[in-house]
């Protein structure tokens, strides 16, 4: 990840036939959002894992193509939900706000079961209500993008669901997906660019994202800590970089890991500290796959009792972890 990737470029001239523009990607937790993103870049840039919760803010990320000159800065979202704590407060308040500058938004959902009802219904169920709700103000084209098709063996139950997508909101067009294996993802790309202004938005085509490298750093650390602790852990584990320093090609970064209970501390250190080891271990391959050098890591485990249900905590250690 360069440093031309973090900069935050200027529009540019661009050719007669050129489109470009921003698409939010919103839709309840855990549908496949992180995952479609990555797809999308053919590159991993945001975690992504099966607890609901995991994406915490929202993450730019820029799909380039040259034929047709095509720039789509997506904005993968945390997932809709009811808020419950501060925190989820601040989640909800991320994904709205990626959605006021949209010009295109990609409503995700849930491929149906192939078990009960042989004609399913989208229906804005308590899960997805609040998705529906935040889309009733949005003026932008709103695209169906139906995801997980490749778990749903009987394909003949898509067309009543979509169908019944039409009760919800008019949507500028449907399209069923599978984000794990790539399918119809780049006719998904067509379709967005058919709704995009004319233009370019970077003068650098390999502009990726406006975060940060400190940033992607915390995230894998935290991608680390969900996938090897306990269930209760990940929603009140946070990371924050407290140093990052590079020189002669090789990377020390210190980082703690938040937690709210001094039991989840013991958790994600594990029996002589071989779990936080664990962690580190797999943390900093990532990181170094990201960073493309060497890198040192430590890891240690801060306790801040309450920091979900406090708001200004809870936005700092979510949505501004990276700052210094």
């Amino acid at each position: 990840m360069s440093s031309e990737e973090r900069r935050d470029p200027e529009p540019i001239a661009a050719p007669a036939d050129a489109r470009a523009g921003r698409c939010a990607i919103v839709g309840r937790p855990n549908v496949g959002k992180s995952t479609l993103l990555n797809r999308l870049l053919g590159q991993k840039l945001v975690i992504a894992t099966p607890r609901p919760g995991t994406t915490r803010s929202a993450i730019l990320g820029v799909y380039a193509s040259e034929q047709p000159p095509t720039q789509i800065a997506f904005v993968d979202t945390p997932g809709l939900a009811r808020p419950r704590t501060a925190l989820h407060q601040v989640l909800v308040d991320q994904a709205r706000l990626a959605l006021e500058d949209a010009d295109v938004v990609l409503f995700l959902v849930e491929a149906p079961s192939d078990r009960g009802a042989k004609s399913p219904r989208l229906e804005a169920s308590e899960a997805d209500r609040p998705v529906v709700e935040a889309l009733a103000e949005v003026t932008a084209p709103v695209l169906l993008v139906v995801n997980k098709v490749d778990r749903l063996q009987d394909k003949r139950l898509l067309l009543p669901f979509l169908e019944s997508a039409h009760g919800l909101r008019d949507f500028a067009g449907s399209l069923p997906i599978s984000a794990t294996r790539g399918t119809n993802v780049d006719a998904l790309v067509r379709e967005i660019r058919g709704h995009l202004p004319e233009g370019l938005l970077y003068e650098d085509t390999d502009f990726l994202t406006d975060r940060p490298e400190r940033f992607f750093v915390a995230e894998l650390v935290r991608e680390a800590v969900i996938r090897h602790t306990r269930a209760e852990v990940p929603y009140g584990a946070a990371v924050v970089v407290e140093s990052f320093t590079s020189e002669k090609g090789r990377s020390r970064i210190q980082a703690a890991v938040i937690v709210e209970k001094e039991s989840h501390k013991g958790i994600v250190i594990g029996k002589g500290g071989q779990r936080i080891k664990t962690i580190g271990t797999e943390a900093r391959q990532q990181i170094q796959a990201l960073l493309e050098r060497p890198v040192h890591l430590e890891l240690f485990v801060k306790v801040e009792a309450g920091w979900t249900a406090d708001p200004r905590r809870a936005k700092r250690l979510a949505a501004d972890a990276e700052a210094p």
